[in-house]
């Protein structure tokens, strides 16, 4: 228990008297007060710290040159933040003056009177070894919580109960904020929302991406918050946060650094495990494309629970810096609360998910959520996942151009085989087969490229396509036949229409095939 003005107060046998009455004043009492001591100084500030409590005996407010009126001595006073002011009566007085009194009412400083057979030096003693139990009780204390944290640290999950322990400890929430500014952990739970997680999360993230060990202190609410990062440098594996530090006392602070270590210690070998286990993820993708099923199984059982079973999907989206780290943690959440509904790893530098089909649902949350494209296959035994896994990346390639979100490989096999050919090395062919036409209409300002386009479309239909294009139907026949010629090609043929059609489909934008 610290010391106060109101233990000092209550002690007894020293018989003080407290003559303040102000709010100000009383509000006081229980500040922990630092040291006691005596001045008859004018102005004994110079020799004193905030915190303090001063006693005199009043020299300083006779008549001569060196007095000092009581408002100026009260104020500097409070300038200093000295915490109370005792005045031993009977010894150059009798009594407190009046002026003295008002003077302490005025500024909000407590005033107590100290009779003349209690020795100044006596409450300096009590203060001080009031100081000096409270330091032995929060180093005790200190030691106890720095021991309870440590022995919370060998648990199984040993930073959720180190970080646990250390909110019990402290009596405030702590929380744990991942590189990328997401919120993994908090204790106790829901005690962080609103506005408060939003600012500490921003704060997280800005002291994450500097990429320095660093900390900070930002008051919301009125209250004091410390935001501190974890790991070494260049290689920060997140940042803690601690409600109300304001009111942490060295020994807390104490108790704060040892845990910021061990949360230190516990992300990097957090970190080195989870490579770890994704590197045993890759593996066991390895061994079920390669075919070896129950190896696989057995493995991915043992580490994570059962792999999907029946019919299941092959999902693939590429790895992306910044995001990717955050898919995974998410998705190892979906395992843990989704046991045999998916397994996903790393490979051949794509994120590969495996899942029933009645967990699709969650890769339209997994590319709404870090604006990933995924491909989706059909779904297969687990015998064919070699080729699963060509259709979902035949997949992906249409959804890298759409954008985030998930493209079903059944969508896309409806489209036909020549909605391929864009996406091959057909579009440099087909620039060669066209690059005549392109050539022509640059020079001779015609529109055999279109004209042939719309015919085509048309079935050959002469007149329809002149309705298209608005010109006469001799013109198309003019503009095919000059087509055919610097084509060296017989469009009456099914064959040859075919493969200028195909051409077109390829080149895309005719402009780009010259």
């Amino acid at each position: 228990m610290p010391a106060t003005l109101r233990r000092l107060l209550a002690t007894p046998e020293f018989k003080l008297t407290l003559l303040s009455t102000d709010a100000a004043s009383l509000s006081r009492l229980d500040e922990p007060a630092a040291w006691v001591h005596s001045s008859d100084l004018a102005d004994p500030t110079p020799f004193l710290s905030s915190g303090q409590v001063l006693l005199t005996t009043g020299t300083q407010f006779g008549a001569g040159p060196a007095a000092t009126s009581a408002d100026e001595y009260v104020e500097r006073l409070v300038a200093c933040g000295i915490l109370g002011l005792g005045f031993g009566t009977e010894v150059i007085r009798e009594g407190t003056p009046a002026e003295l009194i008002e003077a302490c009412d005025r500024f909000g400083m407590p005033l107590f009177e100290v009779p003349y057979r209690t020795p100044f030096i006596a409450l300096i003693r009590a203060a001080a070894d009031m100081v000096a139990a409270d330091a032995y009780a929060r180093n005790t204390w200190a030691l106890e919580a720095q021991g309870a944290i440590a022995r919370a640290a060998l648990r199984p999950d040993g930073l959720n109960a180190t970080l646990a322990e250390l909110s019990r400890q402290l009596g405030h929430w702590v929380a744990l904020f991942s590189p990328g500014g997401g919120l993994e952990r908090v204790f106790p739970e829901e005690s962080l929302q609103g506005e408060t997680l939003a600012a500490v999360r921003e704060e997280a993230t800005r002291l994450v991406r500097r990429g320095q060990r660093a900390s900070s202190t930002i008051t919301i609410g009125g209250e004091q918050l410390t935001v501190q990062t974890l790991g070494g440098l260049g290689r920060l594996r997140g940042a803690l946060a601690l409600g109300g530090s304001g009111d942490l006392d060295e020994a807390g602070r104490d108790v704060l650094t040892s845990v910021i270590a061990l949360a230190s210690l516990a992300l990097e070998q957090n970190h080195a495990l989870d490579r770890a286990r994704s590197h045993l993820r890759s593996g066991v993708l390895h061994a079920l494309f390669g075919g070896g099923i129950e190896l696989a199984a057995g493995i991915a059982r043992e580490m994570w629970g059962p792999l999907p079973s029946g019919l299941v999907r092959v999902a693939v989206a590429p790895i992306t810096t910044g995001s990717t780290d955050a898919a995974t943690d998410w998705l190892a959440l979906q395992v843990e609360q989704r046991p045999g509904d998916l397994f996903f790893g790393l490979l051949d530098g794509s994120l590969i998910v495996v899942l029933e089909e009645g967990a699709i649902g969650l890769l339209d949350e997994l590319g709404r959520e870090f604006a990933m494209p995924v491909g989706l296959s059909d779904p297969v035994t687990y015998a064919r996942l070699g080729e699963a896994r060509q259709q979902a990346q035949q997949a992906l390639n249409r959804a890298l151009e759409i954008g985030p979100g998930v493209v079903a490989f059944d969508t896309v096999s409806q489209q036909g085989v020549l909605a391929f050919l864009a996406r091959t090395n057909a579009r440099q062919i087909a620039g060669a087969t066209l690059r005549p036409l392109v050539e022509h209409d640059e020079s001779e300002g015609t529109e055999l490229v279109r004209t042939l386009r719309a015919w085509l479309e048309s079935n050959g239909h002469f007149d329809q396509t002149a309705r298209e294009l608005g010109v006469h139907r001799h013109t198309v026949r003019s503009r095919v036949a000059t087509a055919e010629r610097l084509l060296g090609r017989d469009l009456s043929t099914f064959h040859a229409r075919a493969d200028v059609w195909a051409a077109l489909l390829a080149a895309g934008d005719p402009a780009g095939a010259a």
